[in-house]
């Protein structure tokens, strides 16, 4: 039987890719690569409500799962990862080397965390914490391949 229970742990593993033995994190980064390609389909205007709704669903399913899990921030939870991928590449042509270069990009942000990620990471609890770090990595990692791809087209 289908449950809520059930639902928020699709969601918050992204289908399950959060149960990838190793590494999960950038599994689940992996996972918003195909879904910023759809989204980038459909303009910027409805690429940018569909993120914001992305990041909501995020931080509730997150949350939630986290509950359920009775643990602060277990692994398995990768819609974080999804989230700043996505913002990675909002806003960009998508195209395999924007999407290369962003994914790895982005999981140097994600690992390092940089300020403010480290402190959102610290200081907000629930689904907000588990979510807003990646989302400033997502930002970081946004500027940084504009500049890549604005220095490439300047030389």
């Amino acid at each position: 039987m289908f449950s809520r229970r059930h639902a928020v742990m699709i969601l918050a593993t992204g289908g399950y890719a959060g149960r990838f033995p190793f590494a999960p994190g950038t599994v689940g980064s992996l996972v918003g690569i195909p879904i910023i390609y759809v989204l980038s389909k459909l303009g910027l205007a409805a690429t940018s409500i569909a993120t914001i709704l992305l990041i909501a669903i995020a931080i509730w399913s997150a949350g939630e799962a986290e509950r359920q899990l009775k643990t602060k921030d277990p692994g398995c939870i990768v819609i974080d990862e999804i989230a700043g991928m996505v913002i990675t590449l909002l806003g960009l042509p998508f195209t395999m080397a924007t999407a290369v270069a962003g994914f790895f990009l982005f999981r140097i942000f994600d690992v390092i965390k940089p300020p403010p990620a480290r402190q959102l990471d610290r200081n907000l609890g629930g689904g907000w914490g588990i979510v807003m770090d990646d989302i400033a990595a997502g930002i970081m990692a946004n500027i940084a391949l504009r500049l890549g791809i604005y220095l490439v087209k300047l030389f």
